[in-house]
């Protein structure tokens, strides 16, 4: 508006009457205002993102904050809440002093007895010699790991009848679990344990392969990966159907770089496109008969799909209701309106008030941030009381003093929102609260119910370490082979369960085992074969 002005500008044009003069400077001076004001907002605004890429780049991954002392407390008439001032005096309870020297060797590793004996030439010095006890010393050893051909030798026999009838008959042996393949369940669990758990690339394992005097191509390692993927297919299917008998679920997305096709004719423009990988886990709690609280066994299933479209989250849930932990995306609004009950996450409201005080400047004074952190912290420090507490119990706890703390933090935000511009991080940072306010309450009445989403993030880490190591997914096909191996390697961990002993397992017994069953070897209820 102002550079409309002054481009019409012209002196001989400016009228000569004083007052008409006085309209328009007044109207330019307005004009100056209303862009001065956007400047300012956008400048805050970048400089916010501009702090927040440099702590990202260069400062601390952790959420903690140092103490900070009390904030300095606002100017206005209205009687707002004060946040609760934490006591800087903790009792500490009684701790054992932690041994110095080297860690203990773990008992359950296996002991191989080495004896060590005087020579006969020691022994010959003396007129006699008798041992009168022994001095025993331990040291850890490492054996690198062995490969070994198994070699199958079935006996064949011809086997005659009583009527004189003859026939040949051979043993049967254990083949390869993937079809026309020549690995065993070790070697493919293996293969698929360090891709997917520990991070390992296929060009990585090659290397390492190869120093073990073992020559495998990295095709080769990728075809037994899907084949092995594909054969546990059915198992994830069951997962799915563990996950949807929770009455609460958690769930989270993350982009997942996937390579695209080669298209005959056409020139290939950009490697790889954004896919996405998906968690949902199975959480809560059920009443027995006898009335007592179980709670779910935990478990995991990962989603590959090429777009975040709420759609898939509604083919996988298929009709379910129960309470969905989960953040405001679009996406899931559709099962929210059918049903399902919206948890909202703590973690995700908090990091948006985080961000604001780690991009402050250093020996600025407390801001509404802080305050609005300290209500959260509040919040966490009840839950940290009755943690692993019956549902029934927990529910009695929140509504007692969670309740009373965010009736006082919702009165604090809607006091002070007005005051903020609706763009900076500050505003935007309690626009989301309050719009999300009834989901972020959801936990007080609900003891089931966590208070974040966090399960998932720590779930969602699994994917991010792996995408750091091997880049991206080369197919779709390789992208739903990531999902399943994802999901039965992270549903063993949750349970507690080595996945290399899980995967061999498994992968030798799915062939022989019904379908209607399946459930049977899933990693909550998996019971390996005895040798």
């Amino acid at each position: 508006m102002l550079s409309m002005h002054a481009a019409a500008l012209d002196r001989h044009s400016l009228p000569d009457a004083v007052e008409p003069l006085k309209d328009m400077v007044m109207e330019l001076s307005t004009a100056l205002t209303q862009l001065r004001a956007q400047a300012q907002q956008q400048h805050e605004r970048f400089a916010a993102q501009l702090a927040e890429l440099r702590r990202r780049m260069f400062g601390p991954r952790s959420e903690v904050l140092p103490h900070e002392g009390q904030a300095t407390l606002w100017t206005e008439t209205v009687q707002l809440p004060v946040p609760p001032v934490e006591d800087t005096h903790e009792e500490v309870a009684t701790h054992k002093r932690r041994r110095r020297g080297r860690p203990a060797i773990d008992a359950d590793l296996p002991v191989r007895r080495v004896e060590h004996d005087l020579s006969e030439q020691d022994k010959a010095v003396f007129e006699r010699c008798v041992r009168i006890g022994e001095q025993t010393s331990r040291m850890l050893e490492y054996t690198p790991a062995r490969l070994e051909i198994v070699e199958s030798v079935r006996a064949t026999y011809r086997c005659e009848g009583a009527d004189g009838t003859s026939t040949v008959r051979t043993a049967q042996a254990a083949a390869s679990p993937i079809a026309k393949g020549n690995a065993g369940a070790g070697l493919l669990a293996q293969v698929m344990v360090a891709k997917y758990a520990d991070h390992t690339p296929l060009a990585r394992q090659e290397r390492i392969f190869a120093r073990h005097g073992l020559r495998l191509s990295r095709q080769t390692l990728c075809d037994w990966v899907l084949a092995s993927a594909h054969k546990l297919e059915p198992l994830a299917a069951a997962l799915a159907d563990h996950v949807r008998s929770a009455p609460v679920i958690f769930s989270d997305d993350t982009t997942l770089a996937l390579q695209k096709p080669r298209v005959k004719g056409q020139p290939r423009r950009g490697r790889t496109i954004t896919a996405r990988l998906w968690t949902y886990l199975a959480g809560g709690w059920r009443q027995d008969a006898q009335g007592r609280w179980q709670r779910i066994a935990p478990a995991a299933l990962y989603d590959f799909t090429l777009t975040r479209s709420g759609e898939h989250p509604r083919r996988v849930l298929q009709g379910w209701r129960g309470t969905l932990q989960a953040d405001d995306f679009s996406g899931y609004h559709q099962g929210f309106r059918e049903g399902i009950t919206h948890a909202a996450c703590w973690a995700h409201a908090r990091r948006k008030f985080f961000e604001i005080v780690k991009a402050a400047p250093q020996g600025a004074p407390p801001g509404l941030a802080h305050e609005a952190m300290r209500f959260i912290t509040q919040v966490y420090k009840i839950e940290s009381e009755i943690r692993g507490k019956p549902p029934d119990e927990r529910a009695q706890q929140r509504k007692a003093r969670s309740a009373p703390l965010l009736r006082d933090y919702h009165q604090w935000l809607q006091g002070h929102a007005g005051g903020l511009l609706p763009k900076s991080p500050l505003g935007q940072a309690f626009a989301y609260t309050l719009s999300n306010w009834a989901a972020l309450n959801t936990f007080v009445a609900d003891g089931a119910v966590e208070v974040d989403n966090n399960v998932a993030e720590r779930a969602m880490r699994l994917v991010a370490v792996s995408r750091k190591n091997w880049l991206f997914a080369g197919s779709e096909r390789g992208g739903r082979a990531a999902a399943v191996a994802f999901s039965l390697i992270e549903t063993a961990r949750l349970n507690g369960v080595e996945p290399w002993a899980y995967l061999k397992d498994v992968l030798e017994r799915i062939d022989g085992h019904r379908m209607d069953r399946l459930h049977e070897l899933l990693p909550m209820h998996w019971k390996a074969t005895a040798a």
